[in-house]
């Protein structure tokens, strides 16, 4: 008879493998249709009851996956989506579930948790588990593994183990699943070779590492470096403009030199999922093993100072300009965390939006990407809003204008001619070559 480990590895070589996808969201969406694509039944396993309606009536909720994905996807009759329950019919299983920090910054892993435990209540012998939320390293061997040893089924006989971090580009046309270099690792070798095997049917290319601690922090670093350099940039801008140098002008400088140097740009702080989150994950994890990750830890701090710098910027700006906020319509252009998508997680706008209400702003905004705006943790005030038109009516009663979020295709010329004080955070006049006394970089 057969062993577990030979059982899994041909169902995975015949794609007879079913696959459970628990979390559809930005992230385990695009993976459910990936691995369909590849030719594996896969489960499209959540908690939400209107997500699972969507995706039944072939309708997408997330604004980068088009209606007619999924439709192809139902298509195959391989895709199917399915409550929690499902995961009994599995023999992988992927989780992809958030990983906030809670009130205190520090890492929130009650999804992880739940999940493991739903699925050690219901998974089988042999089954494949891989989690693919990001987190800090030992995640996968401290906290997953031992909630799915309670099940009763052995590890490395009965169950595997691996970690693989999500890598994502919201609003990239280039980079996909398919064609992003997946990083695996397993809690032991067999579980490695499992895990490296189903993702080569589904991805270009697999990078296999020694451990599942090791692919924790694969990803743990690449969002604390864009995450250093992004801090460093932007107080590095604070000051040039007190020297009166253009920050941009250096930035673009620095970049002709072809080795050594990659170039970030000055904005109002990051956002996202996992670049103002991963740098406190790794610092909590340093300090359990009693080495406090200053530098980390301050590039944080720096990014969620930018947001107050921009809002002090604006309140000088309209005094220039005798302009008194209060009761004055203030317009916030871009509510998306990124250029040209609609994910607000994490988005520098809602905490200057929050400033500019409790100085009794009109505030209204416009994005052409989230035309609601959707459920916020953190700034529930502001769920159900909706964007404003851009016309010439409107920009008239507006009195202030800032730019967190430099989307493609928006009329900056028809703002900069009727709105009296813009604050710009992107450097989006300085690239339209507009130079006038209304407009403010920050």
């Amino acid at each position: 008879m057969k062993g577990s480990f030979e059982r899994l590895r041909e169902s995975i070589k015949s794609r007879k493998a079913h696959v459970a996808v628990i979390g559809c969201g930005y992230v385990g969406l695009p993976l459910c249709l990936a691995v369909v694509d590849a030719g594996f039944n896969t489960l499209a396993i959540d908690i939400d009851e209107e997500k699972l309606k969507f995706l039944s009536e072939g309708r997408s909720y997330i604004r980068e996956v088009p209606d007619g994905e999924i439709k192809k996807a139902l298509d195959t009759g391989m895709f199917t989506p399915s409550r929690p329950e499902g995961i009994k019919d599995a023999d992988i299983i992927l989780i992809c579930v958030p990983t906030p920090l809670d009130e205190h910054r520090n890492p929130d892993l009650a999804a992880i948790i739940s999940t493991s435990e739903e699925i050690a209540k219901r998974f089988r012998s042999p089954s494949l588990v891989i989690l693919e939320s990001t987190t800090y390293p030992c995640t996968t061997e401290e906290v997953v593994k031992p909630i799915l040893d309670k099940s009763g089924l052995r590890f490395g006989d009965d169950y595997f183990l691996a970690f693989s971090p999500h890598r994502y580009d919201p609003g990239s046309l280039k980079w996909t699943v398919r064609n992003i270099p997946k990083v695996v690792g397993g809690v032991d070798r067999i579980s490695g070779d499992l895990a490296e095997l189903f993702y080569s049917e589904v991805v270009d290319k697999v990078v296999r590492v020694s451990s599942a601690r090791c692919a924790e922090m694969v990803k743990m670093l690449e969002n604390i470096f864009r995450a250093v350099n992004i801090a460093l940039i932007n107080e590095v801008k604070v000051v040039l403009d007190r020297l009166g140098i253009d920050s941009f002008e250096v930035v673009e400088a620095a970049a002709t030199k072809p080795f050594g140097f990659m170039p970030f740009y000055p904005g109002p702080g990051f956002g996202g999922h996992c670049i103002p989150l991963d740098p406190y994950y790794f610092v909590w994890k340093a300090k359990e093993v009693g080495y406090p990750a200053r530098f980390v830890e301050l590039a944080g701090e720096v990014n969620r100072e930018t947001i107050s710098r921009v809002f002090e910027k604006l309140l000088e700006a309209a005094h220039k300009k005798s302009i008194t906020l209060k009761n004055a319509k203030v317009l916030v252009l871009g509510v998306s965390y990124k250029k040209d998508v609609g994910d607000t997680r994490e988005s520098p706008a809602f905490p200057l939006m929050r400033r500019l209400v409790s100085i009794g702003a009109d505030l209204v905004y416009y994005d052409p990407f989230v035309l609601r705006i959707g459920h916020l943790r953190e700034y529930p005030e502001f769920e159900g809003m909706r964007s404003t038109e851009l016309s010439e009516d409107i920009l008239r009663g507006v009195a202030a204008a800032v730019i967190i979020t430099d989307h493609s295709g928006v009329d900056y010329e028809l703002i900069a001619r009727y709105v009296p004080v813009i604050v710009d955070t992107r450097g989006v006049f300085r690239k339209l070559k507009i130079d006038s006394s209304n407009i403010f970089c920050a």
